[in-house]
């Protein structure tokens, strides 16, 4: 081991990181394609379970098929393990957990069942997309609007908090003008769905208003549902033209902390300083 606990790997072992880690290199782009065709095979196996006629069909090979992608997987994930200059890191990202998040349902289904069909958050392994196929545009406009979202996340959560209490008052002002003539307004609660339902002008229609007040107040409340989805938007909107930097951002892994989305041109990691 070096220094900050960076594991020495053999010249066979960093062939391997690079291929696996990068996609810089044809062998890696390779890699990673041939791997995001598998998972996508994989869900679609899932899905396909799903369906009952398919189901009582294919049922033996579907499970056949699921345990190959399993062993797969795993043996993708060991590998990944033992070629990082930090498993420890690896294990931790974000991707790492989504790795292993992918081969886990598996085996609990096989001793305790009920998790076979989360199998398809296999699918938030094809994010790796962005990097395979240098979507750079992509990638930036990703960054942008991630740090838009950091940097307007209070004035968010101010709005939603603004939102739920709009909600409880808009329900009991309809509880108390259509209880007593509508029986689906049996509550408080059920009056604060019916306006989370209406102001989001999403319109279940399970409940609706019967006297005019009821209704004319409804109509005010859909009205004001318009204007407020605008809110958040424009907090957004606002933050994502005060991002001025659009410095290119490449698919380069820090082999320290094991993160990725530097820019183009930095020598160092921005997350923990180390050398890239």
């Amino acid at each position: 081991m070096t220094d900050n606990n960076k594991r020495e790997l053999t010249p066979f072992q960093e062939k391997w990181h690079t291929i696996i880690f990068e996609a810089n290199t044809p062998a890696g782009r390779a890699f990673d394609i041939i791997l995001l065709v598998a998972i996508l095979i994989s869900v679609v196996i899932v899905m396909m379970e799903s369906v009952m006629p398919l189901q009582e069909k294919f049922g033996r090979l579907f499970h056949i098929l699921e345990w190959v992608f399993t062993i797969i997987f795993s043996l993708e994930y060991l590998f990944r393990v033992w070629c990082s200059y930090r498993p420890k890191a690896y294990i931790t990202s974000f991707y790492g957990l989504v790795d292993l998040l992918c081969i886990l349902p598996t085996y609990v289904e096989a001793f305790y069942g009920g998790a076979h069909f989360l199998l398809t958050i296999r699918i938030l392994r094809l994010m790796r997309i962005f990097r395979i196929f240098k979507l750079v545009p992509f990638l930036n406009e990703s960054k942008q609007l991630s740090l838009a979202l950091q940097q307007s996340k209070r004035k968010i959560l101010v709005f939603l908090f603004f939102i739920g209490l709009l909600t409880v008052v808009l329900g009991a002002i309809m509880y108390v003008i259509e209880s007593e003539h509508n029986s689906g307004f049996t509550s408080i609660p059920v009056s604060v769905y019916w306006a989370v339902v209406t102001l989001t002008t999403v319109g279940y229609g399970d409940i609706a208003p019967i006297t005019p007040l009821g209704q004319a107040f409804s109509a005010l409340i859909m009205i004001m549902g318009y204007a407020i989805i605008a809110v958040p938007t424009g907090i957004v909107t606002v933050e994502m033209s005060r991002i001025r930097s659009r410095e290119d951002v490449d698919r380069r892994v820090c082999p320290h902390c094991m993160r990725e989305g530097h820019d183009a041109n930095a020598d160092f990691c921005k997350y923990c300083g180390n050398k890239l």
